[in-house]
Formats: C-alpha cells, structure tokens, sequence
C-alpha cells in the first residue's frame, strides 16, 4: 500500500441543514449542489425483464428517500438503465434524480443511437450528465457528447475508467478536454489518484466521481475480524462501510462516491457515510495508518 498523500487542505465546504441531512457539495463547472453519495448500478441493477426486483425497488426507495440523487449506470451494464428507469418512474421519483449513463460504443452513428436508447430506458428526455466510458472510442464520442449538450439533450458531460494505469489520460483530458465531470477508481487500498488526478480535478474545476470506493468489496475481506478504532466516533464513524466511504469523502477534489449494493439495509449505512463531519488531512493519514496495520 501506498502511504504518500498529495492533497491540499480540507475537505471542500459542503452545504447541509440538521446534521441527519445528507451534505452536499458544488458542481465546480455550474455551481449546482449534488449529495456526496451517489448509487453505483454495475451488476446489481442488471435485471432482466420478469426477474424478481422487490430489493432493488426498496434500495432505490431508501436511497431517495435519505437525500441521495446521483445514480451512474451505463449500457455495459446489461439491464441496468432499464431497470432504473422502470422502478424511478414507478416510485415516482424519476424527474427528481440526478442521473448518469455513458456512451459506449464506437462511431457517430453508433454513439448517437444507443444515446437515444439510453433516454429511452432511462425514460428522461434530458440526462443529467453524459460520460464517455472507459475512454472507448474517446474523441469521436466526446465530440458527440459536447454536440448533446449544446442542444440541451444532457446537463454535463465527462469520462469515466476504472483502472489506475488509464489516470494519466484521465489527467490529460481533465487539463485540456474543457469537460466537467471524470469518474475514477479511489479508495482506501488503490490510492493512486491522489498523485496526479485528483489535484489536476481540483486545479481546473472538474467534478470528481468516485467508482470502486469498496474495491468490488473486497476491503471488507482486510476488516473482516478488526474492530474499528474507537478515534473513528470523532466523525461519525459506525461501520466499515462508512470508514472506507468518509476516507474518500474526505479528499477535498472529491464530489460524490458511488457505492452499489441491491441490500437496502446498506444503503443505510452508505448514506450514513454522508452526514456528518468529514475527516481532514491529518485524520485520513491515521485511517490509512490503522488499516496498513490489520
């Protein structure tokens, strides 16, 4: 594990009313507040049609009903936007969402239908922010999505990777691309963002999503028998989910953390994460400290 930290400062000034809200923190590109905690939908949402849904149903409910808004899904993700779309439209909450799909796939043409499908599925005639996934494709895509946007058919737009070895070209777009989101891999185990990334974010005001904050739960594996430190209460720490979530949460170029899970239970405790003081520098480096332990 890494131990060299690169940030700067605190975490960024977040807005919330009594302390059980969800807090929320700006947009850099427009200013507009999003909750910290979003809701990942690789693998779990993919559902296919007259597959049972009363869990994910419920786990949507929760998390909307805690403050949460930012939803990522991605037509990779097999039945994932469909089946967003089907439960927000039926709980009613569809139009109060902040959601996020990317394109992916190669070509105009291509780009441009399987947009109109994503809308379709989604069941939004505007989406909130438009990602290019895993850089597929990347100049011919992006250029497609600044075109959407300029015509009002999505809010922002970004690009998203999931592996440490694509930051560099991460870094590059967040300098040069004029876009206003990147979605990256950041947790507690893989801290390579921190180096390069995250600061580029920062510097130029682009919105950071966070994927992969569990490391596809594999950091619950390390903690399995250890206890959390009782120093973790000072922020309002109850569980592991909620260390490893505040632990990004607490990096000040970091706007929001997708978490996935189909167990409404976490999603509780995922939002949990969410509330409350936020741990700054010198607290960080003793939860990366502790955990280096175990």
């Amino acid at each position: 594990m890494t131990t060299v930290t690169h940030e700067t400062g605190s975490p960024p000034a977040s807005t919330a009313g009594p302390e059980h809200e969800l807090l929320t923190r700006p947009v850099p590109s427009s200013g507009a507040p999003v909750p910290v905690i979003g809701l990942g939908t690789y693998r779990t949402f993919d559902v296919s049609p007259g597959q049972p849904v009363d869990d994910l149903r419920e786990v949507l409910r929760r998390f909307h009903a805690g403050g949460g808004r930012v939803v990522d899904t991605s037509p990779m993700y097999g039945d994932a936007e469909r089946t967003v779309g089907a439960l927000a439209r039926e709980l009613d909450i569809a139009e109060t969402l902040f959601l996020a799909t990317k394109v992916w796939t190669r070509g105009e043409a291509e780009g441009r239908a399987q947009f109109r499908e994503s809308e379709r599925r989604l069941g939004r005639a505007s989406i909130d922010l438009l990602q290019v996934h895993n850089l597929v494709d990347m100049h011919t895509q992006l250029s497609l999505l600044r075109e959407l946007k300029e015509d009002g058919r999505c809010r922002y737009i970004g690009v998203t990777h999931y592996l440490s070895s694509r930051h560099d070209d991460l870094v590059d777009l967040v300098t040069t691309a004029a876009i206003d989101f990147v979605q990256v891999n950041y947790s507690l185990l893989e801290r390579n963002a921190e180096h390069r990334l995250l600061p580029a974010a920062a510097e130029h005001g682009v919105a950071v999503l966070i994927n992969q904050p569990f490391e596809t739960n594999s950091l619950f594996g390390w903690v399995s028998t250890a206890p959390l430190p009782d120093w973790a209460a000072e922020f309002g720490v109850r569980t592991w989910a909620q260390y490893f979530l505040k632990f990004v949460l607490g990096h000040p170029a970091v706007t929001c953390v997708l978490p996935a899970t189909r167990v409404p239970e976490h999603v509780d405790d995922n939002l949990g994460a969410g509330r409350g003081p936020m741990p700054d520098r010198a607290m960080r480096q003793r939860m990366v400290e502790y955990f280096q332990e175990l």
